[in-house]
């Protein structure tokens, strides 16, 4: 699936088996009646290109997604980019997690249909009814009293009565309905709070994006003899949760002074050849020979037009102080051909956000075609006064070839 920013993990929020899906029999029949809609194909291409080509194994999950009917989720005037494989804006500073996000921590948990499971998010009630269709019982929290409620008119109207809903703090869990079998996580705390790990089932699983404002990781938690297992997933990058959680936090960025994390690809702390820092990594190689700029590089190669091959990263700026950034990579070039959609071209772009989380602009630095050997690209650009945060995509973005990518580097233009 192609598109201008897609496919873009925007800010996923409370804001990545069974061969059969088990869905409850009265939810059954309107779900299916849904996949006959108007959005089907678009629903089945959606499964094809953006989970099962990008990893997604568990037939279950996959069936479950190709089911539910993700646009009664969206806004009205987003639901014709339903399916494509990003976040949507919801209101209240919110958004509907991108549909990969929503499939890898179903099928990290692995669902079982006499699975109790507790989901935590803002208020779309999407990864509620994903669920639905794999477990036995769904106890979903929502921290956004306006979008819970929305949630929960569209699981009822939908007829998932083993989805219970609940508007509140969602890290204080739902002492009422436990222990859990499994639990997913979707909004970024520093740490697993302890209420949490109280309400997990010995030797239950629970998946939580873990870390720094825009910087996460996806762990995988098992509960044995009472405490944690943990085990180190994908990057992520995922908003936190609004209140006292995100007050609370101990490292926070300076909006005023925004910075690319490991811009030279240098750092794979656990070796697994993704570099730290990038998330949504797509068809990317991390290479460690002749690099034009430190030790290492990366290089993105799709040979398939329209498919994504790409990474991203997340920084905060305040386009009210400041006016520009300075953008400059390194960049080497084999056989590069244009995707068939216009935008579809190797470029870096960002996107700039307002506070709301809406897209305000983008950037683009780019495109490039061809073949040609290591060269610095660069360039000065304008940054939104009502800019509040943004996303640089750097990689294929659909079209083919090979393209080598080293030393990206923003400096900020001061208002």
């Amino acid at each position: 699936m192609s598109r201008h920013n897609l496919p873009i993990l925007r800010f996923a929020v409370c804001l990545v088996a069974a061969a059969v899906v088990v869905i409850p029999s009265i939810g059954t029949q309107r779900l299916l009646g849904q996949a006959r809609d108007k959005y089907a194909e678009a629903r089945s291409k959606m499964v094809d290109e953006a989970l099962a080509r990008e990893g997604i194994k568990s037939e279950a999950v996959l069936g479950s997604m190709r089911k539910v009917p993700r646009h009664l989720f969206c806004t009205p005037q987003y639901r014709a980019a339903a399916y494509y494989d990003q976040a949507l804006p919801i209101g209240h500073k919110q958004t509907i997690s991108p549909p990969f996000i929503v499939a890898y921590m179903t099928e990290m948990i692995d669902p079982q249909p006499t699975d109790t499971v507790l989901e935590i998010g803002t208020g779309s009630g999407y990864q509620a009814a994903v669920l639905s269709g794999l477990v036995k019982d769904v106890y979903t929290i929502e921290i956004v009293e306006a979008l819970g409620k929305n949630a929960a008119k569209v699981l009822k109207d939908l007829k998932l009565e083993n989805v219970h809903t609940q508007i509140g703090d969602g890290y204080k869990g739902w002492p009422d309905a436990a222990p859990f079998d499994k639990i997913i996580v979707t909004c970024s705390p520093e740490d697993v709070p302890r209420p949490l790990i109280d309400q997990l089932r010995e030797g239950g699983k629970m998946i939580v994006p873990i870390g720094e404002r825009y910087e996460q990781v996806f762990f995988l938690f098992e509960k044995k003899e009472g405490e944690l297992v943990k085990k180190k997933l994908l990057p992520a990058l995922f908003v936190p949760m609004t209140g006292i959680s995100e007050d609370n936090r101990k490292v926070r960025p300076d909006p005023t002074k925004p910075e690319v994390n490991n811009g030279g690809f240098e750092v794979d702390s656990d070796g697994d050849g993704h570099p730290d820092g990038w998330h949504y990594q797509r068809q990317l190689t991390l290479e460690t020979k002749e690099a034009p700029e430190g030790q290492a590089f990366v290089t993105f190669e799709n040979r398939d037009p329209g498919r994504a091959a790409i990474a991203l990263q997340g920084f905060a700026v305040d386009g009210s102080k400041v006016s520009g950034l300075q953008v400059s990579l390194r960049i080497k070039g084999r056989d590069l051909r244009f995707g068939p959609s216009q935008n579809e071209k190797p470029s870096l772009i960002v996107h700039f956000y307002d506070a709301d989380r809406k897209e305000l602009d983008a950037s683009v630095i780019g495109p490039w075609q061809g073949t040609f050997d290591w060269k610095r690209a660069s360039k000065l650009i304008h940054i939104p006064p009502k800019a509040r945060e943004a996303i640089l995509r750097i990689g294929l973005n659909g079209a083919t070839g090979v393209l080598s990518v080293d030393d990206v580097e923003i400096k900020p233009v001061p208002r």
